[in-house]
């Protein structure tokens, strides 16, 4: 099976239906994923890169792109780099209400059981333990 790199800006286009000849050919793409003839593969800069613009600029709720994501993300034909990590950093996001970049560096804190360096508050409300600076 051929494996393909997706950029943000062919996954933006599936979710939001914009503009319709593109977005048709986003789910063109996915039915190929889906009948198994394609693995999708979506890197974790391009999930980062689709939660600011779903959340910045078209205005979807964080919870909404957690679940529209975490669907997305566990579709047949469709890999993802650290897929657990990922869909967990998705609900740590929407539940937690912080940004998708330190909830999955949250994440990866407490699996490599290793503190953070940041000024940013966020990480004590999210359990991480803090390396003095």
């Amino acid at each position: 099976m051929k494996t393909v790199w997706v950029d943000a800006n062919v996954l933006l286009r599936l979710f939001t239906g914009k503009p319709e000849d593109q977005a048709l050919r986003a789910a063109a793409l996915l039915g190929k994923a889906s009948d198994g003839h394609l693995c999708l593969r979506i890197s974790l800069i391009t999930v980062a890169e689709m939660v600011w613009v779903l959340h910045r600029f078209y205005q979807v709720p964080v919870p909404k792109i957690a679940v529209t994501l975490s669907e997305f993300l566990c579709s047949d034909g469709v890999s993802v780099e650290s897929r657990e990590s990922v869909l967990e950093a998705l609900s740590l996001m929407a539940r937690e209400g912080v940004d998708f970049a330190d909830a999955l560096l949250a994440v990866q804190c407490h699996e490599s059981n290793e503190p953070v360096a940041s000024f940013d508050e966020d990480f004590k409300r999210l359990g991480v333990q803090r390396y003095p600076i």
